[in-house]
């Protein structure tokens, strides 16, 4: 099972935060800056998470998820997809549930619930 973590978002600052508050895990972090390049790395190989920001140019978070949800794929279709968005509305929540979001992350980032969400859903997948 793959120890990846796939961070898509179109700041490099929040990437660049992703990816000091992760280090600790001793886990690869990928970056991707939206959604269709990450859609790209994720077929090419699947990461165990994918970290995507909701609101970017081009395909956004919920157009990523609703890909990778369609996939024909096993492994890419049930890829745990964390969507991460300042917007706390319900009404943002239920479009991420019905794009198939495996979770909820808030913006801005912050380290330990970013460390405990990554864990989580690492040892789901183990």
């Amino acid at each position: 099972m793959p120890r990846t973590v796939l961070i898509v978002d179109d700041s490099p600052t929040i990437r660049g935060f992703a990816r000091i508050f992760l280090k600790p895990l001793q886990i690869e972090v990928e970056e991707a800056e939206d959604g269709a390049q990450a859609l790209a790395m994720v077929r090419a190989s699947p990461p165990a998470l994918a970290i995507v920001d909701v609101n970017m140019p081009g395909m956004d978070g919920l157009a990523f998820t609703r890909e990778v949800r369609g996939d024909a794929r096993a492994e890419i279709a049930t890829l745990p997809v964390v969507l991460l968005t300042g917007d706390r509305t319900a009404e943002l929540r239920e479009k991420c549930r019905a794009a198939g979001a495996s979770d909820f992350l808030g913006k801005p980032l912050k380290g330990p619930e970013l460390q405990e969400l990554v864990k989580r859903f690492l040892r789901t997948a183990a």
